[in-house]
């Protein structure tokens, strides 16, 4: 019985402390905005993914040169697999082991470089979009604006999203400033 009346007391001041939570942000204005999406959704986030588009197809053909090198080398031991000498298969697998080696070195250096470009080209966008919702959410009292690509969220009132807002008057102070 004492255990129940515990239990019972500690469930209503577990509800007791959630409720006063509640209430003491019911008078808090919360934004949302799916920052990476919009700046992917402006003009000149639009036009900063085409160039990077460009520069990646780029790094692909080379990858993808260099992994039918790799292949075409591999096919090569496999078929000559019966005519070599033990010397000899030893050299071939120590050379194929060092191409694709090379191989993995270059697809890392081309992954990291892929992805020095891409902030590259976005990072004005992404600090100019910050400044605009941060002039948001000052002029308009919010007490916090949620970036929903960063923080998984169940659920969020769409009727505070700011991401296509934001995306327009972006577009709006980017072209005056082209």
């Amino acid at each position: 019985m004492k255990k129940l009346t515990q239990f019972t007391l500690g469930i209503f001041i577990a509800s007791s402390i959630v409720l006063m939570g509640t209430f003491g942000f019911a008078g808090e204005k919360t934004g949302f905005v799916n920052y990476r999406g919009a700046v992917l959704g402006t003009e000149a986030g639009k036009k900063a993914q085409d160039e990077f588009k460009k520069i990646y197809e780029k790094y692909l053909s080379l990858k993808t040169q260099k992994e039918e090198e790799i292949n075409k080398f591999k096919d090569e031991i496999k078929n000559q697999l019966f005519v070599l000498t033990e010397t000899a298969k030893k050299e071939k697998e120590t050379a194929y082991n060092k191409k694709l080696r090379d191989y993995e070195l270059f697809v890392n250096d081309i992954n990291e470089e892929i992805r020095n470009k891409e902030q590259e080209l976005l990072k004005d966008i992404f600090e100019e979009m910050g400044k605009l919702l941060r002039t948001i959410g000052e002029k308009e009292k919010y007490t916090l604006i949620v970036d929903v690509g960063a923080i998984p969220l169940v659920y969020f009132d769409k009727e505070n999203d700011l991401t296509k807002r934001i995306i327009d008057e972006f577009n709006k102070t980017y072209k005056a400033k082209k």
